[in-house]
């Protein structure tokens, strides 16, 4: 499958060095020459920062698969050895100078010309640096991101190609540049698969046909070719192939219409040209085994519709009109009793598309504000740096505008320090009075307030006096002492007029019920708890639907959440509200939703909600979805057939072998919700099969999230987490697809994949669990 088309090129363009190895990673990767990765290849000594008094000597060398960055050490345990490596793909983003909590400090006693910051996407410490060299730094931090931009770049046939040949590589235990069997035991270990002795072998010798004992050059890409053939797609291919051999473009165009694809003769003749590497059969417009292999690969052939992948929706209609990614806590690393406060969490949020960040501010020293859990242990991080860091990073990965919710405890005085922080650093992005030419009173579109940041926050009236509102103080005060938020005497009782000059559309007000709300401006926006929201949507779920068609409603968790867990973000989207803060370093099945439901639109963070939600005299109802609006029932069928190159649980023992089984999960309005498994494969991660096919009956699919979830099987002890990937189901493509897997913390577990077959069909009735019968009707109150 791989090998044979993938020798003559790799022969051509392995000029030097790397036309005489057979095991060369780097050559997938097309980095050789690179004088960056050059010098990270030799190594580099540098010390290692955790305070001024905690620097330490170590060698950083970027290793041969070209991906594994090697940071030397002297610890002897297990989890110490596991952290002293890294993957680039790993990396959120390497910041030069003092622009972490860490090196922040000690300007004066170090060079900072030399400093970098690595820092890491999920929740590992970050990794402070001075290097001998300012040339050095430069070189590190242009390394990691050249080779973070050629793996974003590789083809999922690159991807599988550098994958095996990096195990390949550390198989390779006297690299001699060659495979013995002995070594071939040990890579089926490495890549999760246990084959029995006699397979293994008659593998081995049907390669090695030199019958030497030892496999090299043509013999491996032969052994790679047979390790990843794909039995499940040669089924396809002969399903659809009329002489079994070949697909003409007859052929192809059945298969691209049976897809639910453009089945025209251009539109195959094309794929034929871009995936077959045979020219015969080029020259002939025909399709062979191997270019059908090299297209089902493709992105092409993902899941997700990539006509989704760009802005697609109307970013024209009113900010209330859609679902915004939004984190809280955001200055938290970790949990909100001793977590440490930091700038870096904002990069990462950031960086994922959020479009709406928490700032718990709080009076400093020397009169300068700072961001902290109040009344907790969790350390302290300037508010000047944040505004900093967000003036960096705001508009990265969205242009859409991003809206800073302040949970303002200041006095008057830090109050305009924060103002005058806000005005100088973000100039001209920050919103400070109503666009030109549009009605003051009602919520601009995200097209209108692109490349604009907003304060969310209260704003003094007429009076000159802020409304009271327990709305801006509940989501830390209650979380600090456990006293409902009402007991409390608010810590603000007057505001800088400095500071409420900034709060242009998103004024915060106390919530005293849907029918004075609907009264109000649409600027006003008011915050709700999670057991509110919940409240709120369950037992008055048509009126809070309409309230959201008009003003914005943030929702954030529980102050019993000590540990920063998350609420389902799901119940709180069926009621239309569109900022749902979670907290983005607390990684699982809550942020895994969050991320399915911006997948879509360019991933910019703002997701149009269906239309049913955005009238104002809605009828919709989350809590009773047996008919009327929104109500548009769908039958789904997938089937599970496949996985390949799953990896194992970072603690497993090197030995064991994965047994994976597969979760397929509907999320949506609770007349949706529902999940099957898979059962368990024994011993293989590698290509394990299941051929398991369910059925699920979705009554709102414009508001479900579909959900594929792989864990590997115990008997003694839960499950271990081995990947996932949700994504909307109005983004689902049918047919034979692929599911590209992720880590927990969402980023990329390539090459790891599912192969699935979707299909849907129009029901008025339902077969499933859910809809036998027409469920009760639950009363609408209004309060």
């Amino acid at each position: 499958m791989l090998g044979k088309k993938k020798a003559a090129p790799a022969a051509k363009s392995g000029a030097g060095t790397s036309e005489s190895k057979a095991i060369d990673p780097l050559r997938n990767l097309g980095v050789q020459e690179d004088d960056d990765v050059k010098r990270m290849l030799q190594g580099s000594s540098m010390i290692k920062v955790r305070s001024p008094r905690w620097q330490k000597r170590r060698t950083l060398k970027l290793m041969g698969d070209g991906v594994t960055i090697w940071c030397q050490s002297h610890k002897t345990s297990s989890w110490a050895k596991e952290q002293q490596s890294f993957s680039v793909m790993e990396v959120e983003c390497v910041r030069e100078g003092f622009q972490s909590e860490t090196l922040r400090p000690m300007v004066g006693s170090l060079p900072e010309q030399r400093c970098l910051t690595v820092v890491f996407k999920g929740p590992r410490k970050s990794l402070n640096l001075l290097c001998q060299s300012q040339e050095e730094a430069h070189h590190w931090a242009r390394g990691i991101r050249t080779l973070q931009e050629r793996v974003d770049n590789m083809t999922q046939k690159e991807k599988l190609d550098h994958w095996i040949h990096s195990f390949l590589s550390r198989a390779d235990q006297n690299k001699d540049d060659k495979m013995s069997y002995d070594e071939v035991q040990t890579l089926l270990q490495m890549i999760n698969i246990d084959l029995s002795d006699q397979y293994a072998r008659s593998l081995f010798q049907k390669c090695d046909q030199s019958a030497d004992g030892r496999l090299d050059h043509e013999e491996i890409e032969v052994f790679c070719r047979e390790l990843l053939r794909r039995p499940e797609l040669d089924t396809v291919f002969t399903r659809y192939s009329a002489n079994g051999c070949v697909l003409s473009t007859v052929d192809l165009r059945d298969f691209l219409k049976d897809q639910g694809e453009d089945a025209s003769l251009i539109h195959a003749q094309s794929l034929i040209l871009t995936y077959e590497l045979n020219e015969w059969a080029q020259k002939n417009q025909f399709m062979t085994r191997n270019g059908f292999t090299m297209y089902m690969l493709s992105k092409e052939n993902c899941a997700f519709n990539p006509e989704h992948a760009g802005v697609y929706q109307d970013m024209t209609r009113p900010l209330a009109h859609y679902f915004i990614s939004s984190s809280h806590n955001t200055y938290l690393t970790k949990d909100q009793l001793t977590g440490d406060s930091s700038t870096e969490p904002y990069i990462r949020a950031l960086n994922h598309g959020c479009r709406c960040v928490e700032l718990d501010c709080w009076d400093g020293d020397k009169g300068e504000p700072v961001l902290y859990h109040g009344h907790t242990l969790t350390s302290k991080v300037p508010f000047v740096k944040v505004i900093e860091t967000i003036n960096d990073y705001a508009f990265k990965a969205s242009p859409y505008p991003l809206i800073l919710s302040l949970e303002n405890h200041c006095s008057v005085e830090q109050q305009t320090v924060m103002a005058r922080h806000l005005r100088s650093i973000l100039g001209d992005k920050l919103l400070t009075e109503p666009l030109d030419g549009l009605d003051p009173h009602k919520l601009p579109s995200p097209e209108d307030l692109k490349g604009k940041i907003l304060v969310k926050g209260k704003k003094e009236g007429a009076a000159g006096k802020p409304s009271p509102s327990s709305s801006d103080l509940s989501s830390s005060d209650e979380e600090a002492s456990g006293r409902k938020p009402e007991d409390k005497k608010l810590d603000v009782s007057k505001l800088s007029p400095e500071l409420s000059q900034l709060v242009v559309y998103t004024r915060s007000v106390p919530f005293k019920g849907f029918e004075q709300a609907a009264k109000s401006p649409a600027t006003n926006m008011s915050s709700f708890s999670e057991s509110e929201a919940l409240r709120h949507a369950k037992d008055s779920g048509t009126y809070f639907v309409r309230h959201n068609s008009h003003q914005l409603s943030r929702v954030y968790p529980s102050g019993q959440r000590l540990q920063s867990s998350n609420y389902n973000p799901q119940e709180m989207w069926n009621a239309g509200c569109q900022i749902v803060a979670l907290n983005f370093q607390t990684h699982g099945e809550q942020m895994d939703l969050n991320e399915g439901r911006f997948l879509q639109n360019s991933q910019c963070g703002y997701t149009l909600k269906p239309a049913f939600m955005c009238e104002p005299d809605t009828t919709f109802n989350p809590e009773n979805v047996g008919g009327g609006v929104g109500h548009a029932p769908v039958l789904l069928s997938v089937q599970v057939i496949s996985a390949q190159q799953l990896p194992k649980p970072e603690w497993d023992k090197p030995t064991s072998i994965v047994d994976p089984q597969v979760w397929v999960e509907i999320h949506g309005v609770p007349i949706d919700n529902n999940k099957k498994k898979t059962h368990y494969v024994d011993n293989n991660g590698f290509n394990p099969r299941w051929d398991c096919t369910f059925n699920f009956t979705i009554h709102v699919p414009d508001l479900a999230l579909v959900r594929f979830m792989v864990e590997d099987h115990d008997y003694t002890s839960s499950n271990d987490f081995l990947g996932q990937y949700t994504l909307p189901f109005t983004s689902l493509r049918t047919g034979y697809r692929h599911v590209r897997l992720l880590k927990l913390d969402g980023s990329s577990l390539s090459p790891s994949s599912l192969f699935i077959h979707l299909k849907v069909t129009q029901c008025q009735s339902s077969p499933s669990k859910s809809s036998t019968r027409s469920p009760a009707k639950s009363s609408t109150k209004k309060p």
